[in-house]
């Protein structure tokens, strides 16, 4: 009987994990495109993404309040939904990586932005903004930064990052980390 428990646990995070990453790939597919959609077009497909995170979040803290042993892992994601609905994050590879405890493929990522940075296939601003979600990304994984990473992150870290760091230090509620995620939602409903 207990380990029929863990292999229904183990479904149910592999089943939260593909619902993530389809929506983090939907976000992104939706950045490739941006261009290429009306801007209204753009505007109602984000949005309809934004609702879909939402309701995901909603479905995790049901989860979480109810099954104890499914906390740790389900924090993470949350953490990752609430990036991406506060649009702390602009790269949902990115959060996608965070989502999934993949520091070294971040660091990977970090590698691969440093050779086009120097090649001119990336942008100074596409890379700054990139480096620092993947910088705050490691070290919210408790990944050691180095002291040139660190000097970086802080010269380089806006607003919205600050609060996100500062709200996912107390994983421990989960219920400020959905009313961040809620709020930021509406204040994009409103926007839109």
């Amino acid at each position: 009987m207990a380990s029929r428990g863990k292999t229904e646990t183990s479904k149910l995070k592999q089943n939260l994990e593909e619902q993530l990453d389809r929506l983090m790939q939907q976000l992104q597919d939706l950045e490739e495109c941006r261009e290429e959609l009306a801007t209204d077009e753009y505007e109602e497909t984000k949005q309809e993404t934004l609702e879909q995170l939402s309701e995901f979040s909603d479905s995790l803290k049901k989860i979480v309040s109810g099954n104890m042993t499914l906390v740790d892992e389900l924090s993470a994601m949350q953490l990752a939904i609430q990036a991406a609905i506060s649009q702390a994050f602009k790269t949902p590879e990115v959060i996608r990586m965070f989502a999934k405890k993949q520091p070294g493929q971040l660091r990977t990522r970090l590698s691969e932005m440093d050779r086009d940075l120097v090649v001119g296939k990336l942008e100074r601003d596409l890379y700054t903004q990139q480096k620092v979600e993947i910088l705050a990304a490691l070290r919210r994984l408790g990944e050691k930064l180095t002291v040139d990473d660190e000097a970086f992150l802080s010269a380089h870290a806006g607003a919205i990052l600050s609060q996100f760091e500062s709200v996912s230090t107390d994983l421990g509620s989960g219920d400020k980390v959905l009313a961040l995620a809620s709020s930021e939602v509406e204040k994009n409903k409103k926007m839109i």
